[in-house]
C-alpha cells in the first residue's frame, strides 16, 4: 500500500491535530507518518509528531524551498497549513510545490483565499451572493450623528480575535480606530455564535458540515463547545460552500441572530477547535487519507449530536538539550529530525 505521510506546517500548539492524524492512520491501518514543521524548536506539537523539522519563518525567502525539501525527504503526500498568514503564499505556490514533489497542498484556489483573507473582500462576496452579514460602515457613514451603537471593530486581515472590540460610543470608536491599522467597522451582533467545520473533497464536494456552539472562548479560540446539528445552519453553510467552492477543511464563524444567520468570517484551513468535530465522528483527517487512497466520499451527517467538549492546557518538560524529561504523555518512539 502507498505510504501516506502528512506534513503539518506551523505546527505550534496543534497537538490535538497531530494526534488526530496519527489516530486516523492507525484506524485505517495504513502506513502513515505525521511530520510537523515549525520555526521554533520548542513548538509543543513537534514533540507529538513522528518526525519534526525546523522551518524558516514564513516571510523568509527560502520558506517554500524548505517545504519542498521536506516533502521530498519524507515522501510527503499532503501538506496541511494551520495559520492564516501562510495561506496566500501557499495558494500562490501550490502548483510549484506540487510540480516539484509528490505532495498535494491542502489549499483552496487563490481566488477563494483572497476572498477569505481580506475582510472587505469577504463582506463584498457575501453581500453579492445574498448571505447575511452585519452592515459595514464607511468613513462617511461614521461621520454621521445618526450612527447607532454598539458597533464592532476588527482588522481587515486579522486573526485569532486580536484587536477586535465591541464599540459602545464615539470616544471608544476614535480610540480603537487609532489603535487598529486598516480597521473594518460593522454592526455589533447578538445571538448564538457558531463555529462550523466543513470538509470538502478535492473537487469542492461537501462531505461533512458540523456546527459547534461556542459556549466559551479564550484568545479567539473556542474553549468550551457543543456539537449541535442545527439544520438551518447546516443548510445555509452548505449554500455558502457551494457558492465559494473551497476545498479541504474549512472553518466558518457565524452568529444566529433574530434577523437570521450572519457570517463573521471564513477561514480556509483547520481551525484550532477542529478536533472537536473530528472526535464527534466527522473525521477530516480520516477523510483526507481516504481521498488520497482513491476513495469516493459522499455527504453524511454520521457524527454525534449534543456532545460537549471542554478544552484545557497541558504541558511537557524538556531539558537544555531539547530532550524530554517527563514523557508520560508522549509517544515513546519518536524520531526527531532537526535542521
Amino acid at each position: 500500500m502507498k505510504k501516506i505521510n502528512v506534513l503539518i506546517l506551523s505546527a505550534g500548539r496543534r497537538v490535538e491535530l497531530v494526534q488526530a492524524f496519527k489516530m486516523a492512520g492507525q484506524k485505517l491501518n495504513i502506513n502513515s507518518m505525521v511530520v510537523a514543521g515549525d520555526c521554533s524548536e520548542a513548538a509543543p506539537a513537534l514533540f507529538f509528531a513522528d518526525r519534526t523539522y525546523k522551518l524558516p519563518r514564513i516571510n523568509e525567502p527560502n520558506y517554500i524551498s524548505s517545504i519542498i525539501e521536506v516533502c521530498n525527504e519524507e515522501n510527503i503526500a499532503i501538506v496541511i497549513p494551520t495559520i492564516d498568514t501562510d495561506l496566500l503564499l501557499l495558494a500562490e505556490n501550490k502548483k510549484y510545490i506540487e510540480n516539484e514533489t509528490n505532495a498535494k497542498v491542502l489549499i483552496s484556489d487563490i481566488s477563494v483565499i483572497e476572498i477569505c483573507r481580506d475582510k472587505i473582500n469577504t463582506q463584498n462576496f457575501l453581500e453579492a451572493n445574498g448571505f447575511g452579514i452585519p452592515k459595514m460602515y464607511s468613513d462617511q457613514d461614521l461621520a454621521s450623528s445618526s450612527i447607532e451603537y454598539p458597533l464592532f471593530i476588527k482588522p481587515i486581515s486579522g486573526s485569532s480575535s486580536i484587536n477586535t472590540f465591541k464599540v459602545n460610543n464615539k470616544k471608544e470608536l476614535d480610540t480603537y480606530r487609532d489603535l487598529i491599522e486598516k480597521p473594518i467597522i460593522q454592526d455589533f451582533m447578538e445571538g448564538e455564535e457558531f463555529t462550523v467545520d466543513v470538509f470538502l473533497d478535492f473537487e469542492s464536494n461537501i462531505i461533512t458540515v458540523v456546527p459547534r456552539l461556542r459556549m466559551a472562548t479564550r484568545s479567539g479560540e473556542i474553549s468550551k463547545g457543543k456539537i449541535v446539528k442545527d439544520q438551518e445552519v447546516i443548510k445555509d453553510v452548505s449554500r455558502l460552500m457551494n457558492t465559494l467552492k473551497p476545498l479541504g477543511h474549512i472553518t466558518v464563524q457565524l452568529m444566529k441572530t433574530k434577523e437570521g444567520i450572519k457570517y463573521i468570517e471564513i477561514n480556509p484551513r483547520f481551525g484550532g477547535g477542529a478536533p472537536m468535530s473530528i472526535h464527534s465522528g466527522a473525521d477530516s483527517c480520516e477523510n483526507l487519507f481516504k481521498l488520497l487512497m482513491g476513495h469516493k466520499l459522499k455527504y453524511n451527517e454520521n457524527y454525534r449530536d449534543n456532545i460537549m467538549f471542554l478544552r484545557f492546557d497541558s504541558s511537557i518538560c524538556i531539558d537544555e538539550n531539547m530532550n524530554i524529561i517527563d514523557n508520560s504523555n508522549l509517544d515513546k518512539n519518536m524520531d526527531l529530525v532537526r535542521w
